[in-house]
């Protein structure tokens, strides 16, 4: 297996600025966070207006995401979204009325350059990362670009996704760790790749939410075990990632996407606070 580093000291990854946030390099971890999708305005300004205060009273460097079309959904009677015309309003809103960067995934060629246009980070979904000329044509129109990695690669794999989208032009670059398949229906977060990834230069993000999810295990859904995500975001933190990826919701249990794997707002401070403390902690030691 290959480790790239060889257990050495973590790497420093470049900075990498989204609006007025700087992630990497050392900085304090960032957070994106919001619902799978966006299920109404009312509810997405409402999660969004929750996120801001809670992520200002704990000084964490906040970018909002929402899906506006969850286009690979397990069957199609999946809940999708209002699509990229209304779902891209909805998200230009927050953005303008919470001075918000904002986040959303990308599935079409057609969508990219009306995303971009509103997007303060266009993020590649994990089954499109090995589409060469999507990711490149997403990279050359997007002011920043987070690439989840597929279920389906090894961390060193990513190396080839990010020269691909480093020949489109574009270094302002987010990885993004979401877990690996682990047989039928189940994914398994590796924390080995947290430092391999890293070693590429560029900003490691956590997804803890995608991590706990059980892809198709429902039949005709995804299910989650929402009860481990605290405990594969604390792991990564303390293996020192640049950022956190929570998809949250009032009301999970009543969600239209991912609730399974998606946490409860009202339980999200305690969690938050944690991370920030061994985040903390961590980079202190790294500096020393």
């Amino acid at each position: 297996m290959k480790t790239e580093n060889g257990g050495k000291r973590r790497a420093e990854t470049k900075t990498v600025g989204i609006d007025k946030i700087a992630i990497g390099a050392g900085r304090p971890l960032a957070l994106i966070a919001g619902p799978c999708v966006i299920e109404d305005e009312r509810m997405t300004r409402r999660i969004a207006a929750f996120l801001k205060k809670l992520t200002g009273r704990l000084n964490i460097p906040f970018i909002f995401k929402a899906s506006y079309d969850k286009a690979n959904r397990t069957s199609l009677q999946g809940y999708r979204g209002p699509g990229s015309a209304r779902g891209l309003e909805i998200l230009a809103g927050i953005r303008a009325d919470y001075g918000l960067p904002v986040l959303s995934d990308v599935h079409r060629f057609e969508e990219i350059d009306a995303a971009a246009a509103v997007l303060d980070v266009v993020q590649i979904p994990a089954f499109l990362c090995r589409q060469t000329d999507f990711v490149m044509a997403a990279a050359r129109k997007s002011r920043a670009l987070n690439i989840k990695k597929g279920q389906f690669l090894a961390p060193w794999d990513m190396k080839n996704v990010i020269e691909k989208a480093e020949a489109a032009g574009n270094e302002n670059l987010l990885i993004t760790e979401r877990g690996t398949s682990f047989g039928y229906n189940n994914l398994v977060a590796d924390m080995r790749s947290l430092p391999i990834l890293r070693n590429f230069g560029y900003p490691v993000i956590f997804d803890a939410t995608h991590s706990v999810q059980l892809p198709g295990g429902m039949g005709t859904s995804s299910g989650g075990q929402r009860e481990m995500i605290p405990f594969l975001a604390r792991a990564a933190v303390a293996a020192g990632v640049d950022g956190i990826f929570f998809e949250v919701h009032p009301e999970p249990e009543a969600a239209r996407c991912d609730g399974p794997n998606s946490l409860r707002l009202a339980e999200f401070e305690e969690l938050l606070a944690a991370l920030v403390d061994i985040d903390r902690l961590v980079k202190i030691g790294i500096k020393e």
